[in-house]
C-alpha cells in the first residue's frame, strides 16, 4: 500500500507545473512571476506577477529583459465606454510605499514581443526585471495553460 501512495505521490508532482519562488530586492517583493503558454508561431506572450513595495519611499518597474524575446514591454488593459484598450506603459509603473500592484490577465501585464521561442506549459524561463531604485533582479516565470487566469497550477 504504501508504494503505491508514493507512486501516486510522485507522479502528481511530475503532473503540476512547479511554481516560481518569490524574490526579494531592497523593498520589493515579487511573487508567483508566471506567464501563458503560447501557440507555435505566436511572437508575442503575457506575463503577470504581484510586486509588494514594504519600505517608505515608491519605486518604479522602468523594464525588463529575457532570451526567449527580443522585447519586453509593460502594458496596461482597461475599459473605456464598453471598448477594451491595451497600452503601453513606456515610463513603467509606479509601486507606492505599502503598496502591492499585481501584473494579472485583464489588467497590468508584461509583453513578450517578438518571441524566440514557444512557450510551453511546465516550463520556466528567466527575466531581469529594471528598477529604478532597486536596480535588477532576475525572477523566473512558470508558464501555465493558455487560458490561466493565475499562476496557480491546475487542479485535475
Amino acid at each position: 500500500m504504501f508504494r503505491i501512495a508514493a507512486a501516486f505521490i510522485i507522479a502528481a508532482s511530475f503532473a503540476m507545473p512547479a511554481q516560481a519562488e518569490d524574490v526579494t530586492i531592497g523593498t520589493l517583493k515579487i511573487s508567483a512571476p508566471w506567464a501563458r503558454a503560447t501557440p507555435k508561431g505566436a511572437k508575442v506572450g503575457g506575463g503577470y506577477m504581484t510586486i509588494t513595495n514594504t519600505g517608505s519611499a515608491p519605486d518604479r518597474l522602468l523594464s525588463g529583459a529575457t532570451s526567449v524575446s527580443s522585447r519586453f514591454e509593460i502594458h496596461e488593459m482597461s475599459m473605456d465606454n464598453g471598448v477594451m484598450k491595451m497600452r503601453e506603459l513606456g515610463q513603467g509603473i509606479e509601486i507606492k510605499p505599502g503598496a502591492t500592484v499585481e501584473f494579472k490577465p485583464g489588467g497590468y501585464h508584461v509583453m513578450f514581443m517578438g518571441l524566440q521561442q514557444q512557450l510551453t506549459q511546465g516550463e520556466t524561463f528567466k527575466a531581469t526585471l529594471q528598477f529604478e531604485k532597486a536596480g535588477k533582479v532576475d525572477v523566473s516565470f512558470t508558464v501555465q495553460g493558455i487560458g490561466a487566469q493565475n499562476a496557480a497550477p491546475m487542479k485535475h
